[in-house]
């Protein structure tokens, strides 16, 4: 370790005094960085300049030269403290929904427990099955804080509608609004319906909305209070009460806005370094016109699977962060172990876009992972055919005989026939719409692969694992590079909870090595990278041998 502005220690104005011995070796030097509840200062010692927790400085007198130091850091500081009091948790740091629920039920227990926010994979789930879940949560985590998410389904009207009406049914306080291009009369009505006076006179919102969007028009849409035509429309249908309506000009239709970059699922795929500055800015716009009492949080998503990935998120200003893939490869996670097994071993440049089974009419893609998969390649296909041709029966016979064998493995036809028999049951209109349009036909038919690849990935049909669906982006290759050597690298030692708490404690301890770097110490490398060791160490890295 060096200090880049040296000079005569007699120079040095501040003495360091503790009980402690200074270490100048690197495992000595990682330790005391990594004892984020003292202060770590870098003094010069008679075998050279070294590191050491907790003790005090004065100016002048005895003691060794104190060259800088870095206070204390918990990792609850990071982020806004704002967003921890508002949701009920110790760290601002939240694991986002993966549709399916692959953020699963597990998933969102384990993490309420340890006081994160975890958010439940609603998406693309029937009713039933959601209600399931709340119904656990209700139990297992009564006043503990969780979120559903709530996807935009351009497509399927009524499964939004009906999802909001169970979350209102069931005293759901938070949700995670997801690929929303626009506003919906759903997603205003759930936010209006938990708004109310309280004592002083003041407005609550007691349905919390947290929007993830990747675009300034869409953010600004989520900062600004409810539209008034949407607001009249639910007030005439009596969906919300004229009280609602009135003080719904008063706040913003999200608490929260995830800036979502270059993620896994759907994703415009934008760097965060140039998003989240601008919908920052576009924040302090709004709140400088509207005066909210409480500033909307911003928060920020896609691209976050390492700790200094953390500590740069945070540092860029980001109010919370929120994990996604890195959870998928986790225990808890309702993806099959063979879909975790190859979410393991992803890369950075592993991934690739691929149209999107819920908006696969408009052309939306999202991003999944490309290593021993072939599902990117034939859900390309099927989509350059949907544009060709206007149906089933205008495709070329060799065409129609290669989705029959390779993709579909049944006659298209049969596919149809499970298709009537999902929507009779899920979304009827779906089929009135297709009767009298045959490339609504061929699209609800192609919509069928995309939609079980998925399933597929999640139920491991081995049969089936070269179409398998899998969410993630460039993150989950960073975070298996992270953890090479150390006890995460192995699938079966991936929890979430451990997860969280290594990626906020790494993130505290790449930020105080931040700041002694503009202090002009120069930490060594192998004292410098924060190492993933079990949690029920005794002494969170102070084993640096066999682990990175």
């Amino acid at each position: 370790m060096e200090n880049r502005t040296p000079m005569d220690h007699r120079d040095i104005p501040l003495r360091w005094h503790g009980e402690r011995h200074p270490s100048t070796d690197s495992a000595g030097i990682y330790q005391a960085l990594a004892d984020l509840d003292e202060q770590c200062s870098i003094v010069l010692t008679p075998d050279g300049i070294g590191a050491v927790s907790g003790g005090s400085a004065t100016a002048g007198g005895a003691g060794l030269p104190l060259l800088a130091s870095v206070p204390p850091l918990p990792p609850h500081r990071l982020g806004s403290a704002a967003f921890r009091t508002a949701h009920g948790v110790r760290l601002p740091y939240m694991a986002g929904a993966m549709a399916g629920g692959i953020a699963s039920a597990d998933m969102v227990v384990a993490l309420a427990r340890e006081g994160f926010l975890a958010s439940f994979g609603a998406a693309g789930l029937l009713p039933e099955t959601i209600e399931k879940a709340l119904y656990r949560f209700a139990a297992e985590i009564p006043g503990l804080p969780y979120a559903v998410n709530l996807i935009h389904s351009p497509s399927e009207d009524r499964l939004e509608r009906e999802a909001v009406e169970l979350f209102l049914r069931h005293g759901v306080r938070c949700v995670e609004a997801s690929a929303f291009m626009g506003l919906t009369p759903h997603v205003v009505r759930y936010r209006l319906a938990g708004l109310r006076r309280g004592p002083g006179g003041q407005v609550v919102a007691e349905n919390r909305l947290i929007a993830k969007v990747s675009r300034p028009e869409t953010a600004e849409r989520f900062m600004r209070p409810a539209p008034a035509a949407l607001v009249s429309s639910l007030v005439e249908q009596g969906l919300v009460t004229p009280e609602q309506a009135a003080l719904a000009h008063h706040v913003p239709l999200a608490d929260d806005i995830t800036v979502e970059a270059d993620s896994g699922g759907h994703t415009d795929r934008r760097p965060l370094p140039a998003l989240l500055p601008t919908i920052l800015r576009l924040r302090d716009a709004v709140q400088h016109e509207h005066r909210y009492p409480v500033p909307i949080r911003i928060g920020a998503a896609g691209g976050i699977g390492t700790p200094d990935a953390v500590a740069a998120t945070f540092a860029m200003g980001a109010a919370y962060v929120v994990t996604g893939s890195v959870n998928q490869s986790c225990l808890e996670s309702g993806a099959s172990p063979a879909a975790k097994a190859m979410l393991a071993e992803a890369g950075i440049a592993d991934c690739e876009m691929a149209p999107a089974a819920d908006m696969f009419e408009m052309g939306v893609e999202l991003q999944v992972l490309k290593k021993g998969t072939l599902f990117p390649m034939r859900a390309r296909r099927l989509y350059q055919l949907y544009q060709a041709h206007d149906g089933l029966e205008a495709l070329p016979a060799a065409e129609r005989a290669k989705l029959e064998q390779q993709v579909f493995r049944r006659p298209l036809e049969d596919v149809w026939n499970d298709c009537v028999g999902y929507f009779e049951r899920r979304d009827p209109e779906q089929l009135t719409r297709a009767a009298g349009s045959p490339k609504r036909k061929m699209a609800l038919v192609f919509r069928w692969y995309l939609g079980m690849a998925s399933r597929w990935a999640v139920t491991g049909e081995p049969d089936r694992a070269m179409d398998y669906q899998i969410w993630t982006g460039p993150a989950m290759g960073s975070f298996n590079d992270w953890t090479t050597g150390s006890y995460l690298k192995t699938p079966g030692n991936r929890r979430v909870t451990d997860v969280a708490h290594h990626l906020m404690r790494g993130a505290a301890f790449h930020t105080r090595l931040a700041h002694l770097r503009t202090a002009g110490v120069t930490i060594p490398p192998s004292a410098g990278d924060y190492r993933p060791v079990p949690l029920d160490a005794p002494v969170l890295g102070s084993s640096p041998a066999g682990t990175r």
